[in-house]
């Protein structure tokens, strides 16, 4: 029965909307927890208690780069499964994206100012 408790584990991870949002999200690389406060809406805490389940389970893994902490996706076989189960509920979704300037990180600062340079 093991086994099936840690199927279980996994799955209940991925019972929850923000959670399979915020692995959407991490399907393009990886992304700092203010990146996901601009994208969702949600406040700090609570993105990060959903991205401490997808840690639990073993999905995704944290680094700290000054004050921004950057989350990616460390088991990528994941999206297989989610693909799979969009399959069987005939639904799609594409990642969303944050509010123009919402995310001061230094890796949408950069983007920011990368798009400016292209404008000009």
């Amino acid at each position: 029965m093991e086994i099936y408790e840690q199927e279980t584990k996994l799955y209940k991870s991925l019972m929850h909307p923000a959670r399979l949002a915020i692995l959407d999200l991490l399907r393009e690389g990886e992304a700092c927890v203010c990146h996901m406060e601009a994208t969702f809406g949600y406040r700090q805490a609570y993105i990060s208690q959903q991205l401490m389940v997808l840690r639990d389970a073993g999905l995704v893994e944290d680094r700290r780069d000054g004050l921004n902490i950057y989350y990616r996706v460390i088991r990528p076989e994941i999206f297989d499964v989610l693909d799979a189960m969009r399959k069987v509920t005939g639904i799609r979704t594409k990642a969303a994206k944050p509010k123009r300037n919402a995310c001061t990180c230094p890796n949408c600062a950069d983007e920011a100012v990368k798009t400016q340079l292209i404008q000009i």
